[in-house]
């Protein structure tokens, strides 16, 4: 995984690409450019097979890409297994997992690191442009970067939350996870302008 020097979008960088899960596509290996992603609205995950967290999170992204994929709405799944060793299996086994019990139909990527220092670079931009509870590092699996059409990364959601509440941030949502982060004495970056950085409103959707 590269970035230009000086990247200042997520457009900027290489990823090594395993596969697509409709078949049609074989990526294994190869370098994609997200460049390619110009213009529509990503949501940057990194997953894991044997998680507590595994079924409610797959289960919903492939509702969530389902129902906006042909509106300019992709997600990019980054399998990690720096959580609990609980994504030990090899890359085709993590996408026979996700393609045959969650039907993923969304890129899934070679599985990388994303703290520490072989942190991939992506990832470590995407900390650096948007921190989380209690500092950047990722905290568990199937933490959530949302990203604009210009690459900009725009918000990050906690592995709890759900995909399907990033649809529509409603006011009950982003006002509950605000005072969740003040109660806890943070300063995580969860304000009322969350309700302009939900999916549809990114997408242009009514």
């Amino acid at each position: 995984m590269a970035a230009a020097p000086s990247a200042t979008s997520v457009h900027d960088f290489t990823v090594k690409c395993f596969a697509w899960c409709e078949g049609v596509q074989d990526a294994s290996g190869k370098d994609v450019d997200l460049s390619t992603y110009k213009g529509k609205v990503l949501l940057i995950v990194n997953v894991a097979s044997q998680c507590g967290l595994t079924n409610s999170n797959y289960t919903e992204l492939s509702q969530l890409y389902e129902k906006y994929k042909d509106q300019g709405f992709e997600i990019l799944a980054f399998p990690c297994n720096q959580f609990g060793g609980q994504e030990p299996g090899s890359n085709e086994e993590i996408v026979q997992f996700a393609c045959t019990r969650f039907k993923a139909e969304y890129p899934i990527f070679d599985k990388v690191d994303v703290n520490g220092n072989n942190a991939a670079p992506l990832y470590k931009y995407l900390k650096s442009n948007k921190g989380g509870l209690f500092g950047d590092s990722i905290k568990w699996n199937f933490s959530k970067f949302l990203v604009d059409k210009e690459g900009r990364v725009v918000d990050r959601y906690a592995p709890t939350t759900s995909p399907l509440s990033i649809e529509v941030m409603s006011c009950t949502t982003t006002c509950n996870l605000f005072l969740q982060a003040e109660l806890l004495g943070s300063h995580y970056n969860i304000s009322i302008l969350s309700l302009q950085k939900d999916i549809k409103k990114l997408l242009g959707s009514s």
